[in-house]
């Protein structure tokens, strides 16, 4: 602890790499300060500091993190409690910016409406560890050594003190928190066993603030309520009974008029695979766990896709067994979306109509009548999605406004009217006009969806040097990836939802391609092996150097990371499933 404030004052006026001097391991009063990595120059990323307080200081029974290792979700909801109640505390307690660049800066990475597993506070048995980012202050570009002892004995000290031990801390805050994400995710596992693919609970606010705010809507909002044909009874471990809607398996429509809640629902669902904070409006929302967002995405790259059950007999023989293109249409990314999404084990497709391709959604009767079935290669989802659910249990959930085709198909059909949900599903099949079997010919024919593949992508494209550079691996911002010379656009994948997830994405392609593009026999089964390995241990073994700013992503979204780089070469051969 002296030594770190002889240091400071030694080199108090210096140039600012003399700060590199404190790099080291400190003793405190009841933590362990260690200063991981420092910044070079005052206008740089700031310096890692971890601080880690052992277990019999910080005071937490062990109720409040003992997990079992297949579901840790006590002690990653207790890690999230105790990084939102440090970053609030840091707000209250320091003096912020002070002196030049990033100076006086404290922080730590937190997740926003969601709990994600995180590296930022890690939980064990044996202690806590906060890793944060400090801005070293500077006088200039020069250390500002009196400031910087402010900062590691006045500020730092208290913040701990206040945030990660418990009898400074409300324990009935801290068991709500823990509860809510326990019971979500209790909720979200019988799911399945109900044969239901989503729930809403009654009194649910969804509503969010505006399209880039994900905070419920303070004022106004009107909170949900069952339709009594949907309505289901599901008991959790804390709350104890709840009534909400179930959503059943099968094909489900969201149809109303426009600004009614059809968008926002669905956009509920997109989240529903993650548990949400208290007070969030969604924490007795679920989806199931493979709940995947799919869109038409004019101009991404494809590589070796099976698109043939959508889209077949092209011009000029152009193979879409193995289609592959630099820039694909709103029709061509949507199939590859869903066929990628498929092959990664996908139980639920959540499709809006706003973000589809017209032209793979429907082709009305007039248009099948002026342009013959075998002139047209595209086959749209309507004819084709009822086998998905029939022969290999994938359901849909679509937000549809502006087309009654899929009436024809839908075994529910839900409508908003002023942000309450009604069952119309009796209406609708009232209005069914046989559409389904107009090509029930045409379609006896058509490619088989084919689940099992080998397609995978090669070394090269996952080599994250920039030409003959060291590794590059960076996230700009939550849609955007560089990855060696490769730069991916994320902006379409629409249930990313952190920049720490982003940058672990990066950390994970790298660790895939070294330990398993080789010997996987697919990305899919590669990817699985993955999320196993990060389940079995923590984040920080994707990292070369201890960081505290990774979050953990789905499989879907390293997928489609994947999925998007440009000029990449993959192997593909694919086999029908039963």
């Amino acid at each position: 602890m002296e030594q770190l404030k002889q240091l400071l004052r030694q080199i108090h006026g210096k140039g600012y790499k003399a700060y590199k001097n404190i790099k080291g391991q400190y003793q405190f009063p009841g933590f362990t300060l260690n200063i991981d990595h420092v910044q070079g120059d005052p206008f740089a990323a700031p310096s890692r500091i971890s601080i880690t307080v052992p277990m019999r200081h910080a005071g937490f029974s062990e109720e409040l993190w003992e997990s079992t290792d297949s579901n840790p979700i006590r002690r990653i909801a207790l890690e999230d409690f105790l990084a939102r109640a440090l970053k609030h505390t840091i707000h209250k307690t320091i003096k912020g910016c002070r002196g030049s660049g990033c100076s006086g800066i404290i922080t730590i990475e937190t997740s926003g409406q969601q709990i994600l597993i995180r590296n930022a506070m890690i939980v064990t048995a044996q202690s806590i560890e906060a890793r944060i980012v400090m801005g070293l202050p500077a006088d200039g570009r020069r250390v500002a050594g009196i400031q910087a002892q402010q900062m590691f004995y006045d500020e730092l000290p208290i913040i701990i003190e206040k945030a990660l031990y418990a009898k400074n801390l409300s324990v009935a805050d801290i068991q709500t928190h823990l509860n809510t994400a326990e019971d979500q995710d209790a909720l979200r596992h019988q799911l399945k066993q109900h044969k239901l693919v989503a729930f809403i609970a009654n009194g649910a606010n969804l509503p969010r603030s505006s399209g880039i705010d994900d905070t419920p809507l303070a004022t106004g909002a009107i909170t949900f309520q069952s339709p009594p044909s949907l309505q289901q009874t599901i008991q959790l471990p804390h709350a104890g009974t709840i009534t909400g809607m179930g959503i059943p398996e099968g094909i489900t429509l969201i149809v109303g008029g426009g600004f009614h809640g059809k968008s926002t629902l669905l956009h509920a669902l997109e989240h529903g695979p993650y548990n949400h904070i208290p007070g969030d409006g969604r924490e007795q929302v679920a989806s199931r766990d493979s709940a995947v967002k799919v869109r038409a995405e004019d101009g991404r790259a494809i590589s070796n896709v099976n698109i043939s059950p959508f889209i077949d007999r092209l011009p000029f023989g152009r193979n879409t067994q193995q289609f592959s293109t630099e820039n694909a249409s709103g029709s061509t990314s949507q199939a590859a979306n869903i066929i990628e999404a498929l092959e990664c084990g996908a139980e639920l497709l959540l499709i809006d109509e706003d973000t589809s391709a017209t032209n793979f959604m429907i082709r009305d009767e007039r248009m099948q009548a002026l342009v013959s079935h075998d002139k047209e290669p595209i086959t749209p989802l309507v004819f084709r999605i009822r086998e998905l659910y029939e022969k290999h249990g994938v359901s849909t959930v679509i937000v549809m406004g502006g087309s009654g085709d899929y009436f024809d198909i839908a075994d529910t059909t839900i409508m908003m009217d002023a942000y309450q949900p009604k069952d119309v599903t009796q209406e609708a099949r009232s209005l069914v006009r046989g559409l389904s079997a107009q090509l029930s010919g045409q379609l006896n024919n058509l490619p088989p969806f084919q689940r099992t593949t080998t397609r995978k992508p090669g070394m090269e494209s996952l080599n994250p040097s920039r030409k003959n550079r060291d590794v590059s691996i960076d996230a700009k911002d939550l849609n955007t990836l560089f990855y060696g010379t490769h730069r991916i656009d994320l902006s379409q994948v629409e249930q990313l939802i952190d920049i720490g997830q982003t940058r672990c994405i990066g950390l994970m392609i790298h660790y895939y391609a070294n330990h398993y593009a080789d010997s996987a026999p697919s990305l899919a089964e590669g990817l699985k092996q993955l999320m196993l390995q990060a389940q079995c241990k923590n984040l920080d073994i994707f990292s070369p150097y201890k960081v505290g700013n990774l979050a953990m992503p789905r499989k879907y979204e390293i997928a489609a990371a994947i999925n998007r780089i440009r000029n990449s070469d993959w192997n593909s051969e694919y086999s029908a499933t039963p």
